[in-house]
C-alpha cells in the first residue's frame, strides 16, 4: 500500500476524542477556573465517588500517577527493607520501581506465553525460593492487568491465601476491563489504576487512583497522599507523600468518564477486526475466560525479532502508527539487574523482540483498522 494515497492512522488520537468530548469537556473546565480550588475541588470527590460505583468498589481514593498509587499501597502495609514482593517480569518499570524505591526487594515472575499475564506456577516457584533462600520475607504479589486483560486473580488470590501475602492490582493499563461480569477495582487486597493520558480512561497529564474494600486502608492512603495528615492539615501523623489528583485532571475525567463504557465498546469492536483479519496471519491476542478486556493495548505476536522489524517498517511506511511493549524485561533491565536472583524467566525474556502493538484508539474507523491489519498481512506475505 502507497502511504501517499492514504492520511495517518496515529496510533493514539487524542485530538479526536477531544473534539468528540466538545463543550461538555470545556465546561467542565471552566467550571474549576470558577471556583479555583486547584487541589482537592469538589470534582475530585465527584470523581472519586463515580469512580467507586463504576467498578463498584467501597472505596475510591485518587492520586497523582499510577506509580503514586501503587508507592501508598505498599507504603500503608508497611512494606520495606527484607520484604520481597512478587511482580511479573513482562511490565512497566513502575511495577518494579517502587518496591525498590521503598527498600523491599522485587521478585520477578515469569508470564504465560499466550495471554502475558503473570505465570501462577512459575509465582509459585519463585515463592519457594524465596523462603527456601530465607533471606527475605515474602510479603506482596503485584498482578498486572497486562495491556487491558484481567490476570488470573481466582489464582493469584489463592495462591496469596496459602501464603499470607498482600495482593495489589496493578489494573493501570486495565480500568473498565471485567472478569467474569465483574468490574476489576476489587479483585485484590488493594488496586491501583493510571489515568496517564494513552491509558483506556486518561487524564490530559499524570493521575491515578486506590480502589480498596477497606475504610481503614482508604483512610490511611488519604493520609499518606497528603503528607501523612491527620484531621487537620498541620497534624502530621506518619511520612507520607505528595500525592494528591489535582482538580483540572479529575474535570477531565469526569468529562471523559461519561462516554467511557462506549469507549470500552468501540474498542471491541476494533479489535474483533484484527482477530478475523489477521488470525491466519500471526499469533492474535489470546482472550482470558470469561473476561472483557479493555484493549489499553493490542499486541500482536510474531515469531521473531526480523519478523517483527519487517511489520514495522510495512506499518512505518504506510504511516501507520505503532508499538513495542516492552522491548526487554525488566530483570534485564540496568536498574533491575542487582536485585534479580539471576534465574532464567524464558518467556518474558523471548517476548521483547516478538510483540507489536497496533492502533487501538476509540476514535479509528473500521476502514482504518481494515487498513492497519491489511498493510500487516501484505507485509508478513512477502
Amino acid at each position: 500500500m502507497n502511504a501517499q494515497n492514504f492520511p495517518p492512522i496515529p496510533f493514539l488520537d487524542l485530538k479526536a476524542q477531544q473534539a468528540r468530548l466538545g463543550q461538555g469537556l470545556r465546561d467542565r473546565l471552566d467550571a474549576v477556573l470558577a471556583h479555583g480550588q486547584y487541589i482537592l475541588g469538589p470534582e475530585v470527590l465527584e470523581l472519586e465517588a463515580k469512580l467507586a460505583a463504576f467498578c463498584g468498589a467501597a472505596h475510591c481514593v485518587s492520586v497523582s500517577s499510577g506509580t503514586d498509587a501503587l508507592q501508598i499501597a505498599l507504603m500503608a502495609e508497611g512494606i520495606g527493607r527484607g520484604d520481597a514482593v512478587f511482580l511479573p517480569a513482562f511490565t512497566y518499570t513502575a511495577t518494579a520501581e517502587v518496591p525498590l524505591l521503598l527498600g523491599a526487594t522485587p521478585v520477578f515472575v515469569d508470564v504465560d506465553p499466550r495471554n502475558f499475564q503473570i505465570d501462577l506456577n512459575s509465582l509459585q516457584d519463585r515463592i519457594e525460593t524465596v523462603k527456601r533462600a530465607g533471606k527475605l520475607k515474602p510479603r506482596a504479589i503485584i498482578g498486572v492487568d497486562l495491556f487491558g486483560q484481567p490476570a488470573d486473580w481466582a489464582g493469584i488470590n489463592a495462591i496469596a491465601a496459602r501464603e499470607g501475602l498482600f495482593t495489589l492490582d496493578d489494573c493501570a493499563q486495565s480500568f473498565g476491563a471485567a472478569q467474569n461480569g465483574v468490574r476489576l477495582g476489587k479483585a485484590a487486597d488493594a488496586t491501583a489504576t493510571s489515568f496517564f493520558p494513552s491509558k483506556p480512561l486518561g487524564a490530559y497529564g499524570d493521575g491515578g487512583a486506590l480502589f480498596t474494600e477497606s475504610a481503614e486502608r482508604a483512610a490511611l492512603y488519604r493520609s499518606l497522599r497528603s503528607h501523612g495528615e491527620g484531621t487537620t492539615r498541620y497534624e502530621v501523623l506518619r511520612t507520607g507523600m505528595n500525592g494528591r489528583l489535582d482538580t483540572m485532571q479529575a474535570a477531565v475525567l469526569l468529562a471523559k468518564l461519561e462516554v467511557f463504557e462506549s469507549e470500552i465498546a468501540r474498542r471491541e469492536e476494533i479489535a474483533c477486526i484484527y482477530d478475523v483479519a489477521l488470525k491466519d496471519v500471526l499469533t492474535t491476542p489470546v482472550r482470558m475466560q470469561g473476561a472483557q478486556s479493555a484493549w489499553a493495548v493490542y499486541s500482536v505476536l510474531l515469531p521473531d525479532e526480523t519478523t517483527r522489524d519487517a511489520a514495522k517498517a510495512a506499518l512505518a511506511g504506510a504511516a501507520i502508527g505503532h508499538a513495542v511493549y516492552y522491548p526487554r524485561a525488566l530483570h534485564q533491565q540496568p536498574a533491575y539487574e542487582a536485585a534479580h536472583d539471576g534465574v532464567s524467566l524464558a518467556v518474558a525474556e523471548s517476548l521483547g523482540g516478538r510483540v507489536l502493538a497496533l492502533p487501538i484508539h476509540p476514535d479509528l474507523s473500521d476502514e482504518q483498522a481494515r487498513r492497519v491489519a491489511a498493510t500487516l498481512a501484505q507485509a508478513l506475505e512477502r
